[in-house]
């Protein structure tokens, strides 16, 4: 399973900058990840929304799924 992602672009002051990149070379890691784990660690305790599908929406997506295993689709370039 696979998760769609996306990325941000942040502008800080340099001194903030300077300051996460400093705490994110103590802890060996890249200032993005260290960055994302601050953001992780802030929403740790927060439900995030899972959406279900329609019923119908569901019917077409297994059906969709099924007829690709049976190879009944053709690829799509």
């Amino acid at each position: 399973m696979s998760i769609q992602t996306t990325q941000v672009k942040i502008t800080l002051p340099d001194e903030l900058y300077l300051l996460l990149k400093s705490k994110a070379q103590k802890y060996g890691l890249p200032l993005a990840s260290y960055v994302k784990n601050l953001v992780l660690n802030d929403v740790k305790d927060v439900d995030i929304p899972v959406f279900k599908m329609s019923k119908q929406r569901e019917k077409i997506a297994l059906k969709a799924l099924n007829d690709y295993k049976k190879g009944k689709t053709t690829p799509v370039s």
